[in-house]
């Protein structure tokens, strides 16, 4: 396959050439040869999504047939790879859901393919109002070693990520372990102080879980979790840049504290994501969705995950920020397979794989045309 289009970073055209799956050669081409308003970009890499269209990844008898839906619904929107994420729930209900999405892993060639891992969210998390957000309060509970290595025995060792609230009693020896078991540490839903957030880092903790989220509404204005985690530059945030979980200006700081190589943007999207708006009971409450896509928690008055997929995040954070196209696409790609280790896909070069996008820019729109998949055009 041969494939001419704009460089999504440089503006500039480009021949593509790719053979079983992998990009094999890239040359720079005459304007003139070109021809087209096409850019070409790789796929974006998604580390926090709970489900979509009606899908809950936690959901009790979750088949691969549904997780491969789910997979399609996210390729169209330019995802080709993804973490499958599960919050705080009982021990049971993890190790159920775990071994779902493993099985379903282990008979789909396509889940295989686009899914290097499983983000576990919890449980292991605040147990305070606000900074356990939407998280059910009776399932939180404090950091176990020994519960994690079970939960990474019932996902057949495909736990890649942990956000956990390091001021909890035993996180420390938990990121120690992570660290040592090349499992991401991410630092979110915590009430955590500069120091703790600090020596977390120190200890391995690389991830800041969408900063600026999970957070109570009124916090000190000096002493909070968001001063170190922005002023530490080992954390990466991740940023739900939908326009609603943060203000324009929020997301417009943190790329200018952190810069366009160390943040990274994710979606959060839950299974609601994608059904038209009205009432719908969620995490044992009611949540409501919204004309704008906000999914309420009616009951803790705060957002139950988001509706819209991470293209979204990019269109925004053009239009909230300084950062070039190449920029906002990167944050959303080869930033976040670095942090994975990722080293097979994320950027146009060659020896990578072939999960590309075709779009053209309209006011910051992305609209695309077509996804290339392992080398094939789906």
């Amino acid at each position: 396959m041969v494939i001419e289009a704009k460089h999504y970073m440089t503006g500039f055209p480009i021949r593509l050439e790719i053979g079983e799956g992998i990009i094999e050669k890239i040359t720079e081409i005459p304007d003139s040869e070109s021809g087209n308003s096409l850019f070409i970009a790789p796929g974006f890499t998604d580390n926090q999504v709970n489900g979509c269209g009606g899908i809950d990844f936690a959901q009790k008898d979750l088949s691969c047939s549904e997780l491969e839906r789910a997979a399609s619904i996210l390729l169209k929107e330019g995802v080709t790879t993804f973490l499958p994420t599960l919050i705080t729930d009982s021990h049971l209900n993890l190790v159920r859901s775990l071994g779902n999405i493993s099985s379903a892993m282990d008979e789909s060639e396509l889940l295989r393919y686009m899914i290097p891992g499983i983000h576990l969210e919890g449980p292991f998390i605040s147990p305070e109002d606000g900074f356990r957000g939407c998280h059910p309060a009776k399932h939180v509970r404090m950091p176990s070693v020994e519960e994690l290595k079970r939960l990474v025995s019932a996902s057949r060792n495909r736990i890649i990520q942990l956000t956990l609230a390091p001021e909890l009693e035993g996180a420390m020896e938990l990121i120690n372990y992570c660290s040592k078991n090349g499992i991401v540490v991410a630092i979110g839903h915590s009430n955590a102080t500069a120091a703790q957030i600090k020596l977390a880092a120190d200890k391995g903790a690389t991830i800041s879980t969408h900063l600026g989220n999970g957070c109570a509404n009124m916090i000190h204005r000096h002493f909070n979790p968001l001063w170190q985690q922005l002023s530490d530059e080992r954390l990466t945030p991740s940023v739900i840049a939908d326009g609603l979980h943060l203000l324009r200006e929020e997301i417009d700081v943190m790329f200018k504290v952190k810069g366009r190589d160390n943040m990274i943007l994710t979606s959060d999207m839950v299974f609601l994501a994608g059904m038209p708006e009205g009432s719908y009971s969620y995490l044992g409450t009611e949540v409501l969705i919204t004309e704008n896509g906000s999914l309420i928690d009616k009951h803790h008055n705060c957002l139950a995950g988001a509706s819209f997929p991470i293209k979204r995040g990019i269109e925004n954070i053009l239009n909230f920020t300084a950062c070039s196209l190449g920029d906002a696409i990167n944050m959303a790609s080869g930033n976040v397979c670095r942090i994975y280790g990722l080293t097979d896909r994320g950027t146009l070069s060659t020896g990578k794989r072939a999960d590309l996008l075709l779009f053209e820019i309209e006011g910051n729109v992305l609209k695309i045309r077509d996804i290339i998949l392992n080398g094939e055009s789906i």
